[in-house]
């Protein structure tokens, strides 16, 4: 059992990306996982081989090891499920039964899960447990642009639908998508923010003691102070609706003595062959204040990052949510992020929060210099995994599985 699992509670199986294919949401598959062992006993099977390597956006560095976020080391994990099936289905099957959950929750990202997922939902309902269906988008937007794609899902989707009890997505827009893909009963699908991503905050470094300065070199005292430059930072993957042109352009339009302020940060992997960004960045007026580091960044590089940014920008064109932004909030960080889908909902109580409209350079110029004006600030995330954890309880008791008394606690970054 789960250390802080109470006797009596729902076992619960959490189904999602593994680290093979690491991506944003193999992160929310363990933290959710973490959070749900804190209370209740919990065990995981991922996703191990999504899609044959050769077509999968970051296939140089698949197999990488690029996480130092683990399971709980009493959180059972099966890893994994290719999508060729061969033994590991059978495998999957086995891990299952002896786990016998009595909720089994599936992390919904990609198509490429489908036929799994429909198998691990039919064995879950034949040994009576229930199944809930995590939504973080109704379909990948590069998956959708593929020919016959979009109509596989729609049929193989339904089928899975039959089998599921309950759903949870991340805010309104999702749930407003979901209804009008596939029509779902309103009170079958229930709202439950993102939590945060607090593991990318690094820990307060020790005061180092200063070396002494000699005579020579230290200023006079009529010198003026010079003040370092604000670092901006972009993050993650780079596709066409992350807007990312946008930034360059707004940031290119900005008068020399103000672009000095800033030094801009990409850090961030090229998907769908989107290199027009990039492009634009170094053939910006102000190419020297950008640095680019185009390729997935380990765990200890993204806190490295964060720590060393003081506001991020988010320009999205469109999104349901946002890794990034919950690291942002989990910083503290002053943040642009455009109006789009769910992120209006993630970042509404969200004091550091600078909304702008999406694909509009020159309000994102606007915004930029407004930055200025929060440098150093710190703000409060809104968001916890103890009340994503009640959510889901209250979803479960529905369900007519046993209810765990459990407090909500949000603990906040302090502000500034």
């Amino acid at each position: 059992m789960s250390t802080g699992a109470q006797t009596g509670a729902p076992r619960v199986l959490v189904v999602g990306s593994g680290w093979r294919f690491t991506s944003g949401i193999s992160y929310f598959t363990c933290r959710l996982t973490n959070a749900f062992a804190q209370v209740t006993p919990t065990s995981a099977l991922l996703m191990r081989r999504l899609v044959p390597t050769a077509l999968y956006p970051g296939r140089a560095r698949v197999g990488s090891v690029v996480n130092d976020l683990e399971y709980a080391p009493d959180v059972d994990v099966f890893d994994g499920v290719d999508w060729y099936w061969g033994r590991s289905a059978p495998a999957a099957a086995a891990f299952l039964g002896q786990q016998r959950p009595d909720v089994v929750v599936l992390q919904w990202w990609t198509g490429a899960v489908l036929h799994s997922y429909l198998l691990l939902a039919t064995l879950a309902r034949r040994r009576g447990a229930k199944v809930v269906v995590e939504w973080h988008e109704v379909q990948d937007t590069g998956e959708a642009r593929i020919p016959g794609v979009v109509r596989y899902v729609k049929l193989a989707m339904r089928a899975l639908l039959r089998r599921v009890d309950a759903h949870v997505v991340h805010s309104a827009y999702d749930a407003a998508l979901l209804q009008e893909a596939y029509g779902l009963d309103p009170a079958a699908v229930t709202i439950i923010p993102h939590g945060p991503y607090d593991h990318v905050v690094a820990p307060p470094a020790a005061a180092a003691t200063p070396s002494p300065v000699p005579a020579s070199r230290r200023p006079s005292d009529d010198a003026a102070p010079s003040t370092p430059p604000m670092n901006l930072l972009f993050f993650g993957t780079i596709r066409p609706y992350k807007g990312l042109e946008d930034l360059v352009e707004a940031f290119s339009s900005l008068p020399r003595d103000v672009a000095e302020q800033f030094r801009l940060s990409i850090v961030g992997e090229t998907w769908e062959g989107w290199t027009h960004p990039l492009e634009a960045a170094a053939a910006s007026p102000h190419a020297d204040l950008i640095d680019v580091v185009n390729r997935y960044v380990s765990d200890a590089e993204v806190r490295e990052h964060f720590a060393a940014a003081d506001a991020l920008v988010l320009p999205y064109r469109r999104s349901s949510a946002s890794g990034p932004l919950h690291m942002a909030m989990s910083a503290g960080l002053p943040t642009i992020v455009s109006s789009v889908g769910g992120l209006v909902e993630a970042a509404a109580e969200y004091d550091g929060a600078l909304p702008v409209p999406p694909a509009d350079p020159a309000a994102l110029a606007v915004a930029l210099r407004q930055l200025l004006t929060l440098r150093g600030r710190r703000f409060a995330d809104p968001h916890s995994w103890s009340a994503s954890v009640a959510a889901y309880l209250r979803v479960f008791a529905g369900l007519g599985l046993p209810s765990v008394p459990h407090r909500e606690t949000v603990p906040s970054h302090p502000a500034a």
